[in-house]
């Protein structure tokens, strides 16, 4: 049987794209393409990735009509938040801790509500 293997992309509307895209490689190191598309490939971008439904009234996006959610995995979730904060960038002081790994979130200059998470090792 032909099956999905895995996510291949998570596809959003922005106001200023162009500007979206240098926010996310500048603030988060997601590498961009020449086309002005973020891409992870190779090696370095392995791991689990979680494709997950929520109820349509959860906050877990945060306030307001965010219809979806960006999980980054992380590296080093304290030292990104330090950069983060010294960058300005809207930060939930909100932390969880579970025995698959620590999280927090931050939201892009548009408001999009994104979570960090790093796996544990």
């Amino acid at each position: 049987m032909a099956r999905v293997t895995g996510v291949g992309g998570v596809f959003f509307k922005a106001q200023d794209p162009k500007a979206l895209a240098a926010w996310y490689a500048k603030h988060l190191g997601v590498p961009r393409g020449d086309d002005g598309t973020m891409i992870f490939e190779g090696p370095e971008a392995a791991g689990m990735t979680v494709f997950s439904t929520f109820a349509a009234n959860t906050t877990y996006f945060g306030d307001g009509a965010q219809q979806f959610m960006v999980n980054f995995r992380v590296d080093d979730l304290d030292a990104l938040l330090k950069q983060l904060t010294e960058a300005g960038v809207k930060i939930d002081p909100k932390r969880e801790d579970y025995g698959y790994g620590r999280f927090a979130w931050i939201w892009d200059p548009e408001g999009n509500r994104i979570e960090l998470w790093q796996p544990t090792e």
